[in-house]
Formats: structure tokens, C-alpha cells, sequence
């Protein structure tokens, strides 16, 4: 069992983290013809624009309620309903999906009963859904923030149900935070395979894809259908991916009786048969599609050459826990040491289940003394991570929230049989293409004391 190790220090260096209302706003943009508004200052949307724009290479719809010194005070529904009107006339959004600020949470302002008396009065706002999240910037990260705005979705949109008259054919996917387009992308094609019909949510593959539209919109570009959402209440099953969608699979199950599977990893072997069999079972099919099983054949055959360069590998993480969880559990299981453990969100029981003996709740800082002091010879981990690369001449592999130094994020794959494939592949090349050169401690070899070093071997005695 892992131990959370919480550093005493009184300031962040090179932070780790994603704040939570970005994470709220990236799992509305999964939703078709919506607009993230943050209930908040400029600057705080501002600086999740930066984020995201970097990361996708996307313009993005993400707007504000530019709360002022006054309305901090005061309270700011008056902020909330125009900002309601104002998106309504420019962009003419179906969804609108608000998330709170820290500077609005420490106030206490009771935004769930402002919203309710304004859409009970604006009899115009009744044709566009407002969901609301209380994400305060001050706890948890962005798997936190995205976790609460899809569990919000849920407990608006989601109708209620008092008998049960499920769509067999019918599943509800719940994706987590960690998943990437071209993840969920391939969690679609498994899923299609078995003859079963997915209702995503959020569906960031279709909205943040990284696709040229026809014509311009103030609104998401893609994303799940409002109609789907009100469609979940039908589905046989709901399988949620990562342990930060469970609290959004258990509404579904409360509001319609809608059973579920909460998988914590789709990345290797083991949790991917676990899914596939699950698949098999809903559908009923007693043999896997021929190219699942296709696929897996070639997993296990990427495994045996990827093993080489794996076994005894030295691995320094950070990630949001349902990330770390899933790519440090397949590394674990080529043989790979996981020798530093940094995370963003103490909220999460994934922790204590991690394959080391402790995890950091803390920052690239705590990230980078680990990993120097442990020896890593990769680092797993975002874009802020190259520092940490130049420093300790270890190569990194950008994984997570945000990658803004490469381009092709969006379609970086590693779920399923195909992605875990991928991913090993990742990994391996990446150990391969370091530079080594070889000493007698390779070899078995007592190491050759530092002051003889660089003493030619002719004159060694």
C-alpha cells in the first residue's frame, strides 16, 4: 500500500497541477454546441484559455462573468444572468456549463439558488440547458473539476426513471479526464465492435478532435448530443472509465437504475481482457470480434519485445491520479520500477493502490528531487516536465495535461489493446534511443573507483 506523503513547504516551484474549473470547462466542451462560462474574474478564464489553446491548437468558446471588486462583494447573480444573455445572443449555444472560481467559492455566494430564481424568471433562457459546478481552484486539480462538471451534467440532464426499459443494444460511456480524443476514439471502435451503440459523455473526440469546420461558431464544434444525454436513462449498462467517473456512474444508476463497472486502467493486458469480457457479457457473444482478437495478439507480441528494454526501467511519474494509476499499473507490470510517484489530488483512493511505497502530493519541484535522488532513467509526466529533462539529462515522456511543446496531442492513443501497444512502444524506443555507454558494472563488475576514472589504462595498477 502506497503512503501520501504531503511536503512542508509554503510555496509551489514549476507547479504539476491543472486548476479544477479548467477541468470543469474541458469536460463541458464535451458537450455539442456548448460554452463553458466561469463564474469568476478575467484573469481566471484567461489563464484556461492559455492552457488549452496551447494544448489543443483550438480556438476555444470559453467566456467569463468578469466578476469586479464590487460584485465580489456584493454577489454576483446579476454577473451570471447577463453573461446567460450575452452568450445566448452572440453564440446561441444549446449548453451552457458554469463553473465557480475560488474567488467566488471564498465569498460562499449560493450560485445553485441564484441560478435557480434567474431561469425560473427568464422564462427566454427555457430553450438552453445550464448545468452548474462548484470547483473552487483551492482543492483538487483537473480530474477533480472535470469529475464534478460530468456528475453535474448527470444530476441535470439524466431523467429520472421509475421503471426500468433499457435499450439492450444501448451503453453509457463515462470518460475520464485522463483520456485523450483518440482514446476515447478507440473505447468507441472496441465497444462498435461487440454490436453495442455508445452514448458518450463527455465526447471530447468529436469536439477537440483537432478538425477544420465548415463555418464558424461561438460554441463547441462537436461533443455528445443533448438528446444522448437524456437517452443514457435507456442504456443496459454504464461503464465508466476511471475512479473519478464513479460518482457520475452512481447518479445514472440512482436516476434511472442503469447498473455499472467502474475500470480504473484500460491500459495493458490484464484491465483490457477485463474490459473486453465485460463487453462480451453485455452483447453476448461467446467469442471476441476477429480483430479484438487480432489486436491483442499483437499486444502480447509488442509486450515480449518491449520487454528488454522495460524490465528493471527506473520510472519517475507525475500525473493526475487516474493517469498515474493507469500507466504506472503497465509499467509495473513489464517489470519496470516505479521509483517516484508525484501527484495533483489528494481525492482519489487509486493512491494508496499505487505500485511504490509512497506518493508525493506536491509539484514538478518534489517531482524532480525524486527523481534525482532515485536514480529514474524516464520521466513520465506534462509539458512543464522538460525542465526537469535538461536538468537531470533523463529523456521525458510527455503524458497528461498540458502538452504544448509538440503538436498531435489529441491523437495520442494508449486504452485498449492498440493504444497499450502504443504506449509500450512509447517507452521503449524512447529507452532506446539514449546514448550508453557500457562499464564494467554492466557486466558484474566492481565499479572502478572515481579518482581512477579517467586514468589511462596503461598506467592503472
Amino acid at each position: 500500500m502506497a503512503k501520501l506523503i504531503h511536503p512542508k513547504r509554503a510555496l509551489s516551484t514549476n507547479p504539476l497541477k491543472s486548476s479544477a474549473p479548467l477541468g470543469a470547462a474541458l469536460a463541458y466542451l464535451g458537450i455539442e454546441r456548448a460554452v463553458p462560462l466561469f463564474h469568476g474574474s478575467q484573469g481566471c478564464t484567461a489563464f484556461a484559455m492559455v492552457h488549452l489553446v496551447r494544448h489543443f491548437k483550438e480556438a476555444v468558446p470559453l467566456q467569463t462573468t468578469a466578476m469586479n471588486e464590487v460584485s465580489t462583494i456584493l454577489g454576483g447573480a446579476e454577473q451570471i444572468e447577463e453573461a446567460i444573455e450575452n452568450l445566448r445572443k452572440k453564440s446561441a449555444p444549446a449548453f451552457i456549463g458554469i463553473a465557480s472560481t475560488a474567488l467566488t467559492e471564498t465569498r460562499g455566494e449560493d450560485v445553485v439558488g441564484e441560478l435557480k430564481e434567474i431561469v425560473a424568471r427568464r422564462h427566454d433562457f427555457a430553450d438552453t440547458r445550464i448545468v452548474y459546478a462548484s470547483t473552487p481552484d483551492f482543492d483538487g486539480a483537473l480530474q477533480d473539476g472535470w469529475a464534478k462538471a460530468v456528475t453535474a451534467i448527470c444530476e441535470t440532464l439524466v431523467p429520472r426513471m421509475t421503471e426500468r426499459d433499457p435499450d439492450l443494444r444501448q451503453v453509457n460511456l463515462l470518460c475520464g479526464s485522463h483520456l485523450t480524443p483518440a482514446d476515447i476514439d478507440e473505447l468507441v471502435r472496441m465497444v462498435r465492435a461487440f454490436g453495442l451503440n455508445p452514448i458518450v459523455l463527455p465526447d471530447i473526440s468529436t469536439s477537440l478532435d483537432g478538425h477544420v469546420s465548415d463555418s464558424w461558431a461561438g460554441h463547441s464544434l462537436g461533443g455528445t448530443p443533448l438528446a444522448d444525454i437524456g437517452k443514457a436513462a435507456r442504456s443496459a449498462f454504464t461503464l465508466a472509465v476511471g475512479e473519478s467517473m464513479r460518482a457520475a456512474a452512481k447518479v445514472i444508476e440512482d436516476r434511472a437504475m442503469v447498473p455499472y463497472r467502474v475500470f480504473q486502467s484500460l491500459t495493458g493486458l490484464k484491465p483490457v481482457d477485463a474490459f473486453v469480457r465485460t463487453l462480451m457479457g453485455l452483447s453476448g457473444v461467446q467469442d471476441p470480434p476477429p480483430s479484438i482478437k487480432r489486436d491483442r495478439s499483437r499486444l502480447i507480441d509488442a509486450a515480449l519485445d518491449a520487454h528488454f528494454h522495460t524490465g528493471g526501467l527506473r520510472v519517475a511519474i507525475g500525473a493526475d491520479p487516474d493517469l498515474m494509476f493507469a500507466l504506472s499499473n503497465a509499467l509495473s507490470s513489464m517489470g519496470a520500477e516505479i521509483v517516484t510517484a508525484v501527484t495533483t489530488s489528494q481525492h482519489s483512493p487509486l493512491i494508496e493502490r499505487m505500485p511504490c511505497d509512497e506518493v508525493i502530493l506536491g509539484d514538478l519541484g518534489d517531482f524532480e528531487r525524486s527523481a534525482k535522488g532515485q536514480g529514474a532513467q524516464i520521466l513520465l509526466t506534462h509539458s512543464h516536465g522538460r525542465h526537469a529533462e535538461h536538468r537531470l539529462h533523463v529523456p521525458l515522456l510527455r503524458v497528461g495535461f498540458p502538452v504544448f511543446d509538440r503538436i498531435g496531442a489529441q491523437d495520442r492513443c494508449r486504452v485498449g489493446y492498440r493504444g497499450s501497444r502504443s504506449f509500450l512502444y512509447e517507452v521503449a524506443n524512447t529507452v532506446q534511443s539514449i546514448h550508453h555507454r557500457a562499464t564494467p558494472a554492466d557486466f558484474g563488475a566492481a565499479p572502478i573507483p572515481e579518482e581512477f576514472e579517467h586514468v589511462p589504462h596503461a598506467t592503472r595498477h
